[in-house]
């Protein structure tokens, strides 16, 4: 993709959000003194019952352990709000500009999957159900359902806002030239995304596949596609991904106007079991940003009121103290510039988080571009092996936090015993290079990222007392009006009656 020319208006082109809440479960309770009246808690406790219950809800978010995460869980959809002041795209891009490169074929809206809709089927052969059953024992989705929509299937109406009336005096206009799609295969073993695939993607033209010879994972195969693309811009998508009308525009527009800025589509879903598209809605939603956990897990939160103040209109970018990392735009020189991926991280994991601290502090910003929709298909599993086992994860974990997490590493490796055992036998690779690189870029450091970029982050003493893990089904009490504790669940941590299961007085 390349840009040829831009143009500036009076009135700044602003673009922003993507919407979710993931809510991630970990308990890892920092105690920094044994004296009561100097716990933060306790003081809180005094305060009163709402502050209790924020408490205590805050360890619910917190009452998983570090076990590496194998997937980014889906978005939850948010409720619709008031109409927003302005729109994404029309006005702003010309038709011509708008255009596709190819025409989408006619589309049939009977046929299955139409229109973005759920793919429904009332009977089922035994074939059929066995077929149904491999695709999701393989894939962990359904892959009958998938095969069965068209690849070229239309997602209906652009259903994002509408302009309202308030055009911008003068637009700022992007010429998208696609200059090549590339395939990464990170040595796929079925027969059909071989001869089959290439014989496929020859008809397509701009189409390039290029292959791996042994599987070495997301990081190794994007670093591939990375070398031999030829554009300006860079735009990463996973496979399982489904695009909305006029996607890409508004995440070159950024990228045009801020050529720092690495910027994510707002993320829809699309139903792992019907594939049905979650398309945007007419009205405002309440936005998410991207966030972490003290053990290194990306997750989701709803804005918070300073960056809703900092926000211009519901167009405007949403600075994210974290991405997703499996969809986003970057320009190609600075993503050179800025130290692409550690090559030494392997397969998957971690390197999203490396990569938001990293821009963070090195002087670029981590943005979400409402105006930009691309469907997600979020698997409650990962259907992939690895091949050196999960502790790969750890390892890539480790190599970030040595690397730009100073001594807030060491909150890390409270809560990753296995991470932590790593650092201390420094058996996570050689980290000289990525420390070299923070060196020269005069990167800012992991205070100061706390400080302005994630100032709502909940920071545990660096040297407590004492600390650990609640692990039995045991209850955390309170008695703040009406008496309620804190215990396991069967799947997530409870806030309810208490039910005294531990020793008297010790509950």
């Amino acid at each position: 993709m390349r840009l040829l020319r831009r143009r500036y208006s009076p009135l700044k082109v602003a673009l922003a959000g993507a919407v979710f809440v993931i809510f991630l479960f970990i308990l890892q309770k920092d105690v920094g003194s044994k004296d009561p009246s100097e716990e933060p808690w306790l003081k809180n406790i005094v305060q009163g019952k709402d502050q209790v219950l924020d408490l205590m809800l805050g360890a619910v978010n917190n009452i998983r352990d570090s076990m590496p995460k194998l997937q980014i869980g889906a978005p939850v959809r948010q409720e619709e709000l008031a109409p927003s002041a302005r729109s994404c795209l029309p006005g702003v891009y010309t038709a011509a500009e708008l255009r596709p490169l190819m025409e989408r074929p006619p589309q049939d809206p009977a046929s299955p999957g139409a229109d973005g809709k759920a793919f429904k089927k009332d009977r089922w052969t035994p074939e059929e159900t066995k077929e149904k059953e491999r695709g999701y024992e393989k894939h962990c989705f359904n892959a009958f359902a998938s095969d069965r929509i068209s690849l070229q299937r239309a997602l209906g109406p652009d259903s994002r806002p509408p302009d309202n009336g308030q055009k911008p005096a003068a637009a700022l206009c992007v010429s998208t030239y696609l200059l090549v799609i590339i395939l990464v295969d990170d040595a796929s073993t079925d027969d059909y995304l071989k001869d089959e695939l290439d014989r496929y993607v020859e008809q397509l033209q701009i189409v390039r596949v290029v292959r791996q010879e042994e599987r070495k994972g997301l990081i190794t195969a994007r670093l591939l596609g990375a070398s031999v693309a030829s554009g300006e811009v860079l735009t990463f998508l996973d496979a399982h991904c489904e695009c909305f009308h006029g996607w890409l525009e508004p995440l070159l527009s950024r990228i045009a106007q801020e050529p720092t800025a690495v910027v994510s589509p707002d993320i829809a879903t699309i139903d792992l079991n019907t594939f049905e598209f979650s398309k945007p809605v007419q009205n405002g939603k309440q936005h998410s940003r991207g966030n972490f956990d003290w053990s290194l897990t990306f997750g989701w939160e709803i804005i918070p009121p300073r960056e809703k103040q900092r926000r211009k209109d519901e167009t405007f970018p949403i600075k994210s103290p974290t991405f997703a990392g499996g969809l986003f735009a970057i320009s190609r020189s600075y993503f050179e510039h800025i130290g692409s991926y550690d090559d030494q991280m392997e397969i998957w994991g971690g390197e999203n988080v490396e990569m938001s601290f990293r821009v963070w502090q090195c002087g670029g910003q981590v943005e979400i571009i409402p105006c930009s929709v691309v469907g997600h298909v979020f698997r409650s599993k990962s259907p992939h092996t690895f091949p050196k086992g999960t502790q790969v994860i750890s390892r890539n974990q480790v190599r970030l936090a040595e690397v730009w997490m100073d001594d807030y590493k060491e909150i890390f490796y409270r809560r990753n015993q296995q991470a932590a055992q790593m650092a201390r036998e420094k058996t996570y690779g050689d980290i000289t290079d990525r420390r070299k690189l923070r060196e020269q870029l005069h990167c800012k450091n992991f205070t100061w990222y706390l400080q302005t970029i994630y100032p709502e982050m909940f920071v545990p003493d660096l040297t407590p007392t004492f600390y650990g893990a609640v692990s039995t089904g045991r209850e955390l009490r309170h008695n703040i009006g009406k008496e309620l504790c804190l215990r396991a669940g069967s799947a997530s941590a409870e806030l309810g009656d208490c039910q005294y299961r531990g020793k008297p007085g010790r509950g």
